[in-house]
């Protein structure tokens, strides 16, 4: 009942105006209106881009093949996840002799993996019922997230980066105008969930976001520093992206581009969180 209930209440969102659905969505996370005329609050201000930034380099920029480029021309092919395949649907069954482990993402789509450590995970029925759902879905529609229903549906498969069989712990860069300002960092993404956010210098802040905060100190990235002038250099030409990456077997890897964080909707504790980083944006 939940699911059929979700699906009709996003369906409703898709028919009527763009700017009552983001007032609608933003209520229900936030519990109160936001202002789409002139906002304060990074959250506000991701529902506004969604309205009015249409930049043509949005959609390839989040396409999780297609970027790759974009990163290998700024950065350098070292800084880039190989692509093992990539098509619009998965090829026969006697076709996948992709090396194990590895992982399979929707490119058009966020929290869109599937991970395939083992033969034991590599059940085909489970992997085509749910790629399929992935091609089927136009991502973002409901959340007017426009750059995702620019995005040509396709899945890529690429060697899985993680640390054993656990997931790599995830830095995202929130870079405003070329600059980074702070940095979340996820651990635990598949099992237990948590989240910190630090400063450029690695200094934790005491501010909870979205899931439940990371109670440990999170050891400084070796390779922080070139993280960070990478973050600047792939944020350069824009006012705001989040720019994610890994550290893994003694190397950084890019991992995504990211131009509505949460789609606006994670929360901040404190409150007042959610203005200072507001106060970063500079909307153009």
């Amino acid at each position: 009942m939940h699911r059929l209930g979700q699906k009709i209440f996003r369906t409703f969102l898709e028919t009527i105006p763009a700017s009552w659905a983001l007032r609608i969505i933003f209520y229900r996370a936030h519990a109160t209106w936001p202002d789409l005329q002139h906002p304060k609050t990074f959250n506000e201000k991701v529902q506004w881009r969604k309205l009015h930034q249409h930049d043509d380099r949005f959609p390839m920029l989040a396409d999780k093949a297609a970027v790759k480029q974009y990163v290998v021309d700024r950065l350098g092919e070292d800084w880039v996840i190989p692509t093992i395949w990539s098509a619009p649907k998965l090829p026969p069954r006697h076709e996948r002799t992709w090396p194990i482990p590895y992982a399979l993402k929707a490119t058009h789509g966020s929290s869109t993996n599937l991970f395939v450590r083992s033969i034991e995970e590599q059940n085909w029925d489970t992997i085509e019922a749910k790629t399929n759902e992935w091609l089927a879905e136009t991502y973002g529609q409901w959340a007017r997230e426009w750059l995702y229903t620019e995005i040509t549906p396709a899945i890529v498969v690429e060697p899985f980066i993680g640390q054993g069989h656990d997931l790599p712990v995830d830095y995202k860069f929130f870079v405003f105008d070329g600059a980074v300002r702070y940095i979340q960092v996820d651990t635990a993404r598949e099992h237990h969930h948590r989240r910190a956010l630090y400063t450029p210098d690695w200094k934790k802040l005491s501010v909870r976001f979205g899931v439940d905060r990371e109670p440990a100190d999170i050891p400084r990235p070796v390779f922080l520093d070139r993280m960070l002038r990478a973050a600047a250099t792939l944020g350069t030409d824009f006012d705001f992206v989040r720019v994610d990456f890994y550290e893994v077997a003694g190397r950084p890897w890019f991992g995504e581009m990211t131009f509505y964080p949460d789609s606006g909707l994670g929360t901040f504790t404190p409150k007042s969180f959610d203005v200072e980083l507001g106060q970063c944006w500079h909307l153009r």
